[in-house]
């Protein structure tokens, strides 16, 4: 059965710290719980917004118009790696639940000696919104070895789709119909299965280790952080070096700065708010536009009330 909950402060289930309180929160055990997602969804009103681990989300202050939807650890949306046979071409098909843990995935991957992955190591959140997101690190995206995806959505109900009904790009994923064009309707991911090649186990550790070593030396990565704020513009121009460059790198507003290992990466120094981390992002924008001729996107989700 759905569970309906108070609403979480989301300053407490966001890596950023940040956040108040969303309207309500459902969680589903199992795959037959969404069947009654819509209809709890219209009663309780409100934006959909589903949160694993928080990891890429900028939350606003104060009473927020959000529901809150999550996936139980533990049970079927939790399910650990499995083998699931091959593609026509070779490579390994591995089945994953979307609750599991990121690292978990690919800590399993280079068990089995499985490449593709490997540049996502570091990368904190579930499976679930490493696909809805189409996370990515040194040169590695999870859309480029998904090989199917299954779903809930009110328009689909419960479906696995394949190559051809999903489109990727940078930061960015969206369900096709079978015409081609987006659905553009919220959905909810349950599992994923992706598509890897067979490597050398100790190759695969190494590759981990030496991206996730490059990560700690580069990046803030014990910090209260949602990982970078902006997309980059360009390979050649990314937002951490021209926020670099405008003078932004450890700048701070109230308790909210930009990191000086990272410029890209906003930080809660332990008591910052989303009022001024929005006013730190309007700063730099402004700054980096005015500068260099080039808008930033956020790349962090925003939920607010604004």
């Amino acid at each position: 059965m759905l569970k309906v909950l108070d609403g979480p402060v989301l300053a407490h289930r966001t890596t950023l710290r940040l956040g108040g309180r969303a309207l309500a929160e459902v969680r589903a055990a199992g795959p037959q719980d969404l069947d009654d997602l819509p209809a709890a969804l219209a009663r309780l009103g409100g934006e959909p917004r589903m949160l694993g681990c928080g990891s890429n989300i900028l939350a606003d202050d104060g009473e927020l118009p959000v529901v809150v939807v999550a996936l139980e650890d533990g049970g079927p949306f939790d399910a650990a790696p499995e083998l699931a046979g091959e593609t026509m071409d070779g490579r390994v098909l591995v089945r994953v639940g979307a609750a599991q843990r990121l690292p978990r995935l690919v800590s399993r991957l280079a068990a089995w000696g499985l490449g593709g992955m490997e540049g996502l190591a570091g990368i904190p959140g579930a499976v679930g919104g490493a696909v809805a997101m189409n996370a990515g690190s040194y040169g590695c995206e999870c859309g480029a070895v998904l090989h199917a995806v299954s779903v809930f959505s009110p328009v689909l109900g419960h479906v696995t789709l394949e190559r051809g009904r999903f489109r990727y790009g940078y930061r960015h994923f969206e369900l096709l119909d079978e015409a081609g064009a987006p659905l553009g309707d919220w959905f909810l991911v349950t599992s994923a299965t992706f598509a890897l090649e067979r490597c050398d186990s100790a190759l695969v550790h190494a590759a981990m280790r030496g991206n996730y070593l490059k990560k700690k030396a580069t990046q803030p990565v014990l910090s209260h952080s949602a990982g970078c704020v902006f997309r980059n513009p360009s390979a050649e121009h990314p937002a951490g070096k021209l926020l670099d460059a405008a003078g932004f790198k450890g700048y701070r507003v109230g308790g909210m700065a930009f990191s000086p290992m990272h410029a890209n990466f906003m930080v809660n120094e332990g008591n910052g708010t989303a009022k001024e981390a929005f006013s730190l992002l309007q700063l730099a924008k402004v700054a980096v536009r005015e500068r260099f001729g080039v808008n930033l996107e956020l790349e962090v989700k925003v939920w607010s009330w604004r």
